[in-house]
């Protein structure tokens, strides 16, 4: 046994990512006939994985929470007094949870000075017979794990369904803190930027826990420069627990930042809404369960989406600017309540899902826009974007976007952007702009072009659909495939529609200077 002595601080190795499972579930099994000789036994006692070692000392090949196996191998024939604490002392340091002995081939039995160093040390101790081999046991533990894990995503797939199911009922943001605060069987709070409590629900803890919660809220809480959480810290006037620390959180505008603790034996957890608005959502459980983070966390994003509109009076200004226009005022009347212009105009669709309520707020919270619009039927949101905030790609979404413009020329940048959504889905590209920059139809006036437009395309004038056709079929090159895509027909009614053009136009749309003799009137006859 080396002379090394076991380090006298907290273990600092990384504890492999696996769901812990009970000792006693391992103990169950009749296939392994498993006996624990020592140590503390129950179900807070749980390993993380088996590994097997004949190492006189284990601690540099150990990660923590492991079931350490050995034949006794590194065992001396006469071991000097101490040899087994020593060993016992170094496995405990390196945060391995229970020490597994197989009798036969080398011992008979476990000897009973090393079950009296497990006893000492609080270290479970298994006796592992002769027909049970550790590869065995290891496999055991795994198909644990995997029922452990499967059983964690089934808790927390149902979780987000029902805090997504929650989130849109009529009082979404007590309904979401109910369903939350079922799941954890504690206590959910959601905290103002002021630190006042705004709702609440489930179980309320004793007064230490509550004081101890609104304090670790505190210290999630962005301050004037929107400072991030450090590590290590712990709610204000709560002492640090077994399970203290705290982490920014990062990867979006509603990736919360969170902080945890541990405070009379109640879990505590405290998660920064939306991207530095001040809310804070903050729970307290008698337990901290498998996915309970994961849990806690979808639910702070939904509140994030839902609090989202109380940031900065955004919300009063847009029903000022609605009904002012809904009695009459322009476009240009209201922009102002709005915020500054040009302006951009967004439009989206999911890539694998249909777009909904949820979908259309997070898109619109990434682009940076509260201003979102879902179309009901055509699964499309719209975003009017202030042009100071580009618009850039969003996994997951494919996306159009207009031209910069004032407010009067909103409709004609809603066109734009939907045109440039139907060009980026029909040629997969993830975002699609308007083109507007000079060009040689430039060099015609205004009023000549459009007179000129109009008798180009006075044939279809009465076919509004044969008009859009051709104008998606020009702008794709002619491809019947990204055509049919882009409006979202079979390709066969593309082909009898371009026919059906060619007839009413009596143009050769072969040829290279009809397409642009047309296109120029499509881009002037708007």
């Amino acid at each position: 046994m080396p002379d090394t002595p076991a380090p006298a601080g907290p273990l600092t190795q990384v504890v492999p990512p696996t769901p812990p499972v009970p000792l006693a579930a391992l103990m169950a099994r009749d296939d392994l006939a498993l006996r624990q000789l020592a140590g503390p036994a129950g179900p807070d006692v749980v390993i993380q994985w088996a590994h097997a070692s004949e190492m006189a000392d284990p601690y540099p090949y150990l990660l923590g929470g492991e079931l350490l196996l050995t034949a006794g191998v590194h065992i001396p024939r006469n071991a000097p007094a101490g040899y087994f604490d020593d060993y016992v002392a170094r496995i405990v340091a390196a945060g391995g949870a229970a020490l597994g002995f197989g009798v036969a081939p080398l011992h008979d039995t476990v000897p009973p000075a090393l079950s009296a160093a497990c006893e000492a040390r609080g270290l479970p101790l298994l006796e592992v017979p002769p027909r049970t081999t550790f590869a065995k046991v290891a496999r055991a533990v795994w198909q644990l794990v995997a029922q452990s894990r499967t059983a964690e995503l089934r808790r927390v797939t149902e979780a987000q369904q029902s805090l997504a199911a929650a989130a849109s009922r009529p009082d979404p943001v007590p309904s979401v803190l109910r369903q939350l605060a079922q799941r954890l069987t504690g206590l959910a709070v959601l905290y103002g930027p002021d630190g006042t409590r705004i709702a609440a629900a489930g179980r309320e803890p004793a007064q230490e826990v509550g004081a101890a919660l609104a304090g670790l809220a505190a210290v999630v809480r962005p301050g004037p420069a929107g400072r991030a959480v450090p590590q290590g810290r712990t709610g204000a006037g709560a002492p640090p627990g077994p399970g203290a620390g705290a982490g920014a959180g990062a990867g979006g505008p509603y990736a919360p930042s969170s902080a945890a603790d541990t405070v009379a034996g109640s879990h505590l957890a405290a998660y920064a809404l939306g991207a530095g608005h001040g809310f804070v959502l903050a729970v307290a459980s008698p337990r901290r369960e498998q996915g309970d983070h994961t849990i806690a966390s979808v639910a702070a994003v939904l509140l994030s989406l839902l609090t989202g509109e109380h940031q900065s009076g955004t919300s009063a200004a847009r029903s000022a600017a609605l009904v002012r226009m809904l009695l009459g005022a322009s476009a240009e009347d209201v922009a102002a309540l709005l915020g500054q212009g040009p302006w951009t105009v967004v439009h989206g669709r999911p890539e694998h899902r249909p777009a909904d309520a949820v979908a259309a707020s997070a898109l619109g919270a990434a682009l940076g826009s509260a201003l979102v619009d879902l179309t009901e039927g055509s699964g499309t949101v719209r975003v009017l974007l202030p042009a100071e905030r580009e618009a850039v790609r969003q996994p997951g979404w494919t996306l159009g976007a207009s031209a910069a413009v004032p407010p009067r020329e909103w409709p004609a940048a809603d066109t734009q952007a939907a045109r440039a959504l139907a060009r980026a889905r029909a040629t997969r590209a993830p975002l699609v702009r308007h083109g507007d920059r000079p060009g040689l139809g430039d060099l015609v006036p205004a009023e000549e072009a459009a007179a000129h437009a109009r008798a180009v395309l006075a044939p279809l004038a009465a076919h509004p659909a044969l008009t859009e056709t051709l104008r998606a079929w020009l702008s794709l090159h002619g491809s019947w495939d990204r055509t049919a895509v882009a409006l979202a027909v079979h390709r066969n009614t593309v082909r009898q529609r371009i026919a059906r053009c060619a007839a009413l136009l009596a143009a050769d749309l072969d040829d290279p200077d009809v397409r642009m003799e047309l296109w120029f009137a499509l881009r002037h006859g708007e």
